[in-house]
């Protein structure tokens, strides 16, 4: 297999560069007959840092052949590194590893409240035995999700169980996103000291100094909160809809506030179809990120919180390929020129 050279104008800085796969890690250092796989505007690989390949609902059984058509769906549209926050069952042993579908972590079921999520979804538990349950599946998989909150009137998880659960997966050396939906539960999610905030409609915008502070994340997931805002305006008025409009209509400034204060932005498409990354990145810029710090989202700050490097010598080879510079058009995602993952082409060259 010849190895491939991309080289162009590389983000973040959009500086000059020209790289060889050197099997999965770049190298600056030439080698003879080497393959020019595409030249242009160069990306880190794209991240979905929220997203659930698998399953139609987290209440079905994962489907191993929609599991691969899910993370093609991502790869086909430059996504090379996935974190899935929940999944609806233990995945099959080449989740991440399959050198032609995206890198992949995971944290396994959802974890939740008697009586809260999806009915037959997750695992559910007392308050008091969350802690134990994340911080096992923290071992397994490094990451571990709790749901928070959920609908209105349901009470969150109590701040005290929250920071045992922090302390006891930290302790395995894994990592904590919590659900939130809920002032009380983000609220609960920050003072704990959560590694990622998943959703936060309603978190309060003082917070967000706290956030960048501690180094934790937030994943908004936009699309999918105006998806759902659209729905429910269609439906009955009553205490569910006026939460979630209440919430949605508010969510802009705290993504704006949040990255002003420094806080770590992720990308994250939450619901399907899958391989809409780029819709959220240009939500994100809609809700006031300069459109650099809607792309770092969904790439190079991304692929820093889940621990790859971006387009320098000795990072793992992912890029993405465009024919112009999408921070002055982000419509330029939709069509990436070339997806390279582990040193490979894995899309036509445009």
């Amino acid at each position: 297999m010849p190895v491939l050279r991309i080289r162009g104008y590389a983000l973040p800085d959009g500086e000059p560069v020209d790289l060889y796969a050197d099997g999965d890690r770049w190298t600056d250092d030439p080698v003879p007959g080497a393959e020019l796989a595409a030249e242009g505007w160069l990306l880190p690989g794209l991240v979905d840092a929220h997203t659930h390949p698998g399953s139609e609902l987290p209440s079905d059984p994962l489907d191993e052949d929609m599991l691969r058509a899910d993370l093609t769906a991502h790869l086909a549209a430059g996504v090379t590194m996935i974190r899935s926050p929940g999944l609806a069952g233990d995945p099959p042993a080449w989740f991440g590893q399959d050198e032609g579908l995206p890198r992949a972590v995971h944290a396994g079921p959802w974890l939740a409240q008697h009586g809260q999520f999806f009915d037959g979804g997750g695992r559910k538990a007392s308050p008091q035995d969350l802690p134990a349950l994340a911080a096992e599946q923290a071992a397994r998989t490094g990451w571990a999700k709790i749901i928070g909150d959920w609908g209105p009137g349901d009470e969150p998880v109590p701040a005290e169980v929250l920071t045992a659960a922090v302390a006891a997966v930290h302790a395995v050396g894994g990592r904590l996103a919590v659900h939130t939906n809920h002032a009380a539960g983000g609220a609960a999610a920050v003072a704990a000291g959560v590694d990622s905030v998943e959703h936060g409609m309603w978190l309060d915008q003082d917070l967000v100094a706290r956030m960048a502070e501690t180094g934790m994340a937030l994943t908004p997931t936009l699309t999918v909160i105006n998806g759902n805002l659209a729905m429910l305006q269609q439906g009955q008025d009553g205490p569910r809809k006026d939460w979630w409009a209440g919430g949605a209509a508010r969510h802009p400034a705290l993504i704006a506030a949040a990255a002003e204060a420094g806080v770590t932005i992720l990308a994250g498409t939450d619901s399907r179809p899958h391989g809409k990354v780029a819709d959220e990145i240009r939500a994100l810029a809609a809700a006031g990120l300069s459109p650099h710090q809607a792309l770092a989202a969904g790439s190079w700050t991304a692929r820093s919180f889940l621990g790859l490097g971006g387009l320098v010598p000795g990072a793992p080879a992912d890029a993405v390929v465009y024919h112009a510079d999408p921070r002055a058009d982000l419509g330029v995602l939709d069509s990436p020129r070339a997806v390279i993952l582990r040193g490979r082409l894995a899309s036509p060259r445009r």
